[in-house]
């Protein structure tokens, strides 16, 4: 046998094998439903056995003439004191007493193995006489024997009560029967028990199919296949409602994993990149302080250059951990305090640094007034300076016009920012608004620029609810607009 054969049979009979258990319940339960249906059984049948049994003794009592009753209460027969004269009233397997008006007793016949009949208390015979049932039957005790005893009351034709007959016969015989019935019923039940395990057990197996099939693929998913689904049509509606979990947990799962594998790539080379960006500055500070320890600091032309780039190299490595700083305060708290503003009054307040920074290119504002909504002041400069120290950068010195726009849209205000550049081709697109991302590096390193500014962008109107969207064309120029929610006009 093979140790997958033995681990199969090891599961299907083990005691924690829900098969076993399921099989063990169940005849359990059946076991005391055919116990309790032969008790039941026995009750009812014991009752219905004596009932017969005391209809058929009165109906023996009632088939004796209303003559031969009144010679009986008029001459006393009794076996006892004429043993020798044979008694004239036969009943087969019971005996049969008369009691008089009088209360006198007298036995008629004798029982098989010459059994004495159960005599009662007087008051019950009594009671029996002025009542009149029409049937009643007792059981009774005689010297340890139990006895079925019917009484019948005797009357005249004229309604005149002669007396009680009492037919008693023993309850062994019928005790038998009933034993006999019941371990017929046990035997049967028993039987059916066997056949039941015979029959179940295959029955079982295939209904437990699925989830067999279920801990299968559960397997295959521990052994690290993730790909892997439960299978979610198989007949039986809970199996399936539980693989459509598990399959939607797994789903979960599978995202979060490439979502955290994503993140840690992401991770990577923001390190790298921001690595390489801090080291750049710093070796160019480094080497300026070589050329200075080496006599350039005697020299005051060279001791002036290298001071001034030195400073501008400074400004640049406070500028990106400055930047680096933002962001990461983004990420942790990107929700600020917002409040209701105009963001026309903003981009007024700002006109005169816009056009310190444009120099010699033209800048064109086109502002709907009274469009307010809810920002963070300062946040909302950064967004706006980004864009326009973007556009500045891709623009012609002299030739360059950018444009700016404030206009209502779809609830809610929109900024853009046009410009005449050179557009953005469609491979750079997707990735304009990832950190340290350049399109041109050679060209933003002239500005100190890192690659930060439009990240910085996007994390602000993220945070504000809002979408930030670019629309460019290579040289067709570039327009950055900014939507944000809950225009109140």
């Amino acid at each position: 046998m093979s140790r997958n054969l033995i681990k199969r049979f090891k599961a299907a009979f083990y005691p924690d094998s829900i098969r076993v258990q399921l099989l063990s319940r169940s005849l359990l339960i059946l076991a005391v439903l055919l116990v309790l249906i032969g008790l039941l059984q026995y009750a009812f049948m014991k009752d219905v056995i004596y009932r017969n049994k005391a209809s058929s003794l009165q109906s023996q009592v009632m088939s004796i003439s209303q003559k031969t009753w009144e010679q009986l209460n008029a001459n006393q027969y009794n076996v006892k004191d004429n043993p020798g004269g044979p008694p004239f009233i036969f009943m087969p397997g019971a005996s049969l007493a008369f009691v008089d008006a009088g209360g006198n007793y007298s036995i008629l016949a004798n029982g098989p193995g010459n059994v004495t009949p159960t005599k009662l208390d007087a008051e019950q015979y009594t009671r029996e006489m002025i009542q009149r049932p029409r049937f009643h039957y007792l059981v009774s005790n005689n010297g340890g024997e139990e006895q079925l005893v019917v009484l019948q009351p005797i009357a005249t034709e004229h309604g005149t009560m002669l007396g009680v007959a009492q037919v008693s016969t023993p309850t062994g015989p019928l005790k038998e029967l009933l034993i006999r019935q019941l371990l017929t019923f046990f035997l049967l039940a028993l039987a059916a028990l066997l056949f039941g395990i015979l029959g179940f057990l295959p029955v079982l197996k295939k209904t437990l199919v699925p989830l067999s099939n279920m801990v299968d693929t559960a397997a295959q998913i521990n052994a690290g296949n993730l790909d892997q689904r439960f299978p979610t049509q198989q007949g039986q509606m809970e199996i399936d409602h539980l693989a459509q979990s598990f399959n939607g947990m797994l789903e979960r799962l599978e995202a979060s994993f490439e979502a955290e594998k994503e993140t840690q790539e992401q991770m990577r080379r923001f390190i790298a990149d921001a690595s390489h960006e801090l080291r750049t500055p710093l070796t160019s500070i480094h080497g300026f302080l070589e050329v200075l320890l080496r006599g350039a600091a005697n020299q005051p032309d060279q001791l002036e250059k290298a001071l001034k780039s030195m400073h501008s190299e400074s400004q640049r490595l406070n500028k990106l951990v400055h930047d680096l700083l933002l962001l990461s305060k983004l990420d942790r708290t990107p929700h600020g305090e917002l409040h209701i503003g105009s963001l026309d009054t903003v981009i007024k307040t700002m006109e005169p640094q816009l056009l310190i920074l444009a120099r010699n290119r033209k800048v064109s504002l086109s502002v709907e007034p009274d469009l307010q909504c809810k920002f963070d002041v300062d946040q909302m400069k950064q967004v706006i300076l980004n864009l326009f120290q973007n556009a500045v950068q891709h623009t012609d010195p002299n030739d360059g016009h950018i444009q700016i726009f404030i206009t209502k849209k779809d609830h809610g205000v929109q900024l853009a920012v046009h410009d005449n550049g050179p557009g953005i081709s469609e491979d750079h697109l997707p990735n304009v608004f990832d950190r340290f991302y350049r399109i041109d590096s050679s060209r933003t390193r002239q500005y100190g620029g890192a690659g930060l500014g439009l990240s910085i962008t996007k994390a602000i109107v993220d945070a504000h609810g809002g979408i930030l969207s670019v629309i460019s064309k290579e040289g067709e120029g570039s327009r950055f607009q900014v939507w944000l929610p809950g225009c109140i006009t």
